[in-house]
C-alpha cells in the first residue's frame, strides 16, 4: 500500500470492497472445520506476538493522551496481557461453536408436493466502524468469518496501531487455513473519509455495524445508505423493587456499577421503590460513595450525605465513568415510566424476589436485554455463550441484542419438488 494509494480515499475503499466482495463469495461455501481451524491459528498467532500488540497499543495510549482522552476511554484503549489472553480466549470460543452457515431453521411440506427448508445463510461483506477497543478487531473478524462473511474493519484512529497487530494475527489465521486474506481487511488509513465512502458502498458492503459513541452511530445512521445494525449508547437502569433482596441489592449494584465503568453495560441510573429508600435505599448509596463513586440524587436522596444534586440532564445519561443517577420512584409503575422515557432500549434490570413484579418488568419494558437479580454488566456476548460479541443491537429489526456469529446470518429458502406444477 503506497502513499498515493491513501490519498485517494475513494478508489481505496472501492478497492477493498471489491476485495471483500470476491472474498465473501468463496467464505459462503467455506468448510466449517476449514474456519475452524483459521480462528484457532489467529488465536495461537495473537498470542505469540503479545510482545508485538502491545507494544503497539503503547503508542495508541500515547496518541489517546495526547488527544486528552478520559480515563474510560483510555481504559476501553488499553491492552494487558491478560487482555489479549482473553481476545485469544474468545477466538478459540468462537471457532468451538456450531457453524451457523447451513442450519436448517424450519422445513415443512406443502400439500402441492413442494418441501420447503428455511436455512442460515452469509450476509455478504459486513463493514465495522468503532472506536477505541481494539478487541473488537478480534471479535468482529472471528463472528464474521465464522457466519461465513468477509469484513472491512475500520478502527478508531486512536486503536489504529493496536488494530493492525491484532489484524495482522488474524490475516496469518486465514493464510494458514487456505482461506482468502480479503475476508478480514482493516482500512488502513486514520483519514476520517473512509468512513464516509463506508457508508455509501451499496454494491459492496451488505450491512454496517457502528459501535462507539452517540456521535459516532448518529453519524452512520444519518448518512448510512447501506443498512445499519445500531449499537447505540448504554443508559442502563437498575430498579431497587420493594421486595428486593438487600444482599443480592449491594451485590448487583456494586458489580454493574464499579467492575469496569467504561462498559456498555455498566449501570448509570439507580431507581429505588419509595419504600425501602431508607433501608435499602441508603445502604446502597452510601456503598456506592465509600468505593468513589458520584452519586447524582434527587431531592429525596440528597439528604445522605455525599450525594450531589441531579441536573435534569442527569437522567438519560452515559457517563462512562463512576458516576450513576440515582432517584426515588413511587412504585414499579413509575420505575417502568421513567425508563421508558430515558433509557437507550439497551439493558435494564430489576432487584426483586417477587415473581409478578419481575413479570411485569419484563412485559412492560421493551429494551434488547432485561434481567432480574443479575449484574448488566453480563451484557455481553462471550457472557451469553455467543462467545464474542460483534456489538450490541438496540434496534428492532433483524438482530437484537449481543450480535454474535448466528446474528450475521440471513436466510434462504430451498425449495423441491418431483415435477411439482401450481394450478
Amino acid at each position: 500500500m503506497t502513499m498515493k494509494d491513501l490519498d485517494n480515499i475513494p478508489a481505496l475503499m472501492a478497492d477493498i470492497g471489491e476485495r471483500a466482495k470476491a472474498a465473501a463469495a468463496q467464505l459462503a461455501t467455506a468448510r466449517p472445520e476449514t474456519k475452524r481451524q483459521a480462528l484457532e491459528a489467529a488465536a495461537d498467532a495473537l498470542w505469540a506476538a503479545r510482545g508485538e500488540v502491545m507494544a503497539a497499543n503503547e503508542k495508541d495510549l500515547d496518541y489517546g493522551r495526547e488527544k486528552g482522552l478520559s480515563d474510560a476511554m483510555m481504559d476501553r484503549l488499553l491492552l494487558t496481557e491478560d487482555r489479549v489472553k482473553s481476545m485469544c480466549e474468545g477466538l478459540r470460543a468462537v471457532a468451538a461453536q456450531d457453524d451457523p452457515v447451513g442450519e436448517v431453521l424450519a422445513e415443512w411440506d406443502m400439500p402441492s408436493g413442494l418441501h420447503i427448508r428455511r436455512v442460515r445463510t452469509p450476509l455478504g461483506v459486513i463493514g465495522v466502524i468503532y472506536e477505541s477497543r481494539p478487541n473488537v478487531t478480534a471479535d468482529a473478524g472471528a463472528l464474521c468469518l465464522k457466519s461465513g462473511n468477509a469484513v472491512i474493519l475500520r478502527g478508531g484512529s486512536e486503536s489504529f496501531h493496536s488494530s493492525a497487530a491484532i489484524h495482522a494475527a488474524l490475516v496469518e489465521g486465514l493464510r494458514s487455513a487456505g482461506l482468502p486474506e480479503d475476508a478480514i481487511q482493516l482500512v488502513p488509513t486514520r483519514d476520517r473519509a473512509a468512513v464516509k465512502e463506508m457508508l455509501t458502498m451499496t454494491g459492496t458492503i451488505d450491512v454496517i455495524v457502528p459501535r462507539g459513541g452517540k456521535g459516532l452511530v448518529g453519524l452512520v445512521q444519518r448518512e448510512a445508505r447501506v443498512p445499519v445494525f445500531a449499537h447505540l449508547e448504554g443508559i442502563v437502569h437498575i430498579y431497587i423493587d420493594k421486595d428486593a433482596d438487600p444482599e443480592k441489592a449491594l451485590r448487583v449494584v456494586m458489580n454493574a456499577k464499579t467492575r469496569r465503568t467504561g462498559i456498555c453495560g455498566a449501570a448509570e441510573c439507580l431507581l429505588i421503590h419509595r419504600k425501602v429508600a431508607d433501608t435499602i435505599g441508603q445502604g446502597l448509596i452510601r456503598a456506592l460513595i465509600d468505593a468513589g463513586v458520584e452519586v447524582r440524587a434527587d431531592a429525596a436522596l440528597q439528604v445522605i450525605a455525599g450525594t450531589q444534586a441531579a441536573a435534569e440532564d442527569d437522567w438519560g445519561r452515559e457517563y462512562l465513568d463512576s458516576i450513576i443517577a440515582a432517584k426515588v420512584v413511587e412504585d414499579i409503575d413509575g420505575a417502568i415510566a421513567h425508563i421508558r422515557q430515558y433509557h437507550s432500549q439497551h439493558t435494564d434490570c430489576i432487584i426483586t424476589e417477587d415473581d409478578a413484579a419481575a413479570e411485569q418488568f419484563f412485559a412492560e419494558l421493551d429494551s434488547a436485554i432485561l434481567m432480574r437479580n443479575a449484574s448488566t454488566q453480563f451484557a455481553d456476548g462471550g457472557e451469553f455463550g455467543m462467545g464474542a460479541e460483534i456489538g450490541i443491537a438496540t434496534g428492532k429489526m433483524h438482530a437484537r441484542g449481543p450480535v454474535g456469529a448466528a446474528q450475521l446470518t440471513s436466510f434462504k429458502y430451498l425449495v423441491e419438488g418431483d415435477g411439482a406444477t401450481r394450478s
